[in-house]
């Protein structure tokens, strides 16, 4: 077996290569479009895909040095924390409180449904949280983040794992969510405003000074990141020597939500929108690196698993949202639209919750109430509760396992 080393460097310039590969095939192909596949993973998985026909073919393994990677990783999360303004929370009132009770109870019973399913199979239970809430509610950036702990753990495999579940998931979220709404609306014979186009939620303002040329906000960005993740990082560490141990993209998440709302408690400006941009850029490459590195190869024991795993789950995720959280949220049009969203978000990502709200209001009328709520639980809870909950079954799983 011939080895070839992609140092750090080589795997940024390779990483943007790859995004550049994904966007190109991404506006050509309708499809991928349409179920909001990401550019990186489209570009990833060719990527990854020539990688593995080396290795079956010619006896290379590629070792990409992933470094920047796990940078990028803190770097993003970061900027979710930073958009977590209480003030904009507080504005969703009840429907939104629902919403995320609805969201916590759901991650559980999504995870507790991939562990059983792992364990009817005789696979290892850790295999089970990786085609649950980690890949599937938690999304691509998730998956990856903790499939590095699971591998660290002696878990073959779950990074490659995570990522097909997040894949799967993204177009599973995408098929359900409008028919859902669809036979809600037919049956309890729900009735919208008049069909109009529904533009979805507006682009947030801005400060012009912020959208300027200035450098001004560029250097306010990086340093509001590096406090984030080099506290973070010192927070985890001290944790770590008390016998806590926590990934560390989560203390630096929580270290921007502090700090975000600490400079709205004295009035200052946090720029917003370049770190919208920081945190867009920070993921995309993210995973870029993270799909073109990945060893297909070992997938190939798991796809029985994977298969029946991501079955069940979207027939979990179809009557949870029918039963529960169309009734919780009022039976009405609204509760509809939601669920739409909610089936999105709970196997896919917050873009997918969209663009099934949006297939819905375009045929029976706008829902502002949905496109209020789902994506501040999307943006603001979801990675918070996701993050617990995975917490809490990877400790039960190790107190069962020993």
């Amino acid at each position: 077996m011939k080895l070839i080393e992609v140092d750090a460097v080589q795997v940024l310039v390779l990483s943007i290569l790859v995004l550049y590969l994904g966007t190109f095939i991404n506006d050509r192909v309708r499809p991928l479009r349409e179920h909001f596949i990401p550019a990186p993973v489209t570009g990833g998985l060719i990527c990854s895909g020539l990688v593995a026909i080396l290795y079956a073919t010619a006896d290379i393994e590629i070792s990409f040095d992933m470094r920047v990677r796990d940078v990028l990783l803190l770097v993003f999360f970061s900027t979710i924390g930073l958009s977590a303004n209480l003030k904009t929370l507080a504005a969703g009132g009840k429907a939104l409180a629902k919403l995320v009770v609805l969201a916590a109870v759901f991650l559980v019973v999504q995870d507790a449904t991939g562990v059983g399913i792992a364990m009817l199979l005789g696979e290892h239970p850790g295999y089970g949280l990786m085609g649950g809430s980690v890949s599937l509610a938690g999304g691509h950036g998730t998956a990856i983040a903790w499939g590095a702990e699971a591998d660290a753990a002696g878990l073959k495999g779950a990074s490659e794992m995570g990522i097909a579940f997040a894949t799967f998931g993204l177009i599973a979220g995408g098929l359900i969510g409008g028919p859902i709404a669809g036979k809600l609306i037919e049956r309890y014979r729900l009735e919208g405003p008049d069909a109009q186009p529904e533009d979805g939620p507006e682009e947030p303002t801005h400060d012009a000074r912020t959208r300027s040329d200035s450098l001004r906000p560029v250097l306010d960005a990086i340093l509001v990141l590096a406090i984030c993740v080099q506290a973070g990082y010192a927070i985890n560490r001290f944790l770590f020597a008390e016998g806590v141990v926590l990934p560390g993209f989560l203390t630096s998440m929580l270290v921007g939500i502090v700090l975000t709302n600490f400079a709205d408690l004295f009035r200052l400006r946090v720029p917003v929108h370049v770190l919208d941009r920081a945190g867009d850029l920070s993921l995309n490459l993210f995973l870029s690196m993270s799909l073109m590195s990945m060893q297909l190869w070992a997938l190939g024991d798991a796809a029985r698993f994977i298969t029946v795993a991501l079955l069940v789950q979207v027939l979990v995720m179809t009557l949870f949202g029918m039963w529960v959280v169309f009734r919780v949220m009022g039976r009405d049009y609204d509760a509809a639209v939601i669920t739409a969203g909610f089936a999105g978000m709970g196997l896919g990502a917050t873009p997918v919750a969209l663009a099934n709200m949006s297939a819905v209001t375009s045929q029976h009328g706008p829902s502002p109430k949905a496109y209020l709520v789902v994506p501040l639980v999307g943006a603001f809870f979801i990675d918070l509760l996701n993050a617990s909950t995975i917490k809490f079954f990877v400790r039960v799983i190790n107190n069962w396992l020993l």
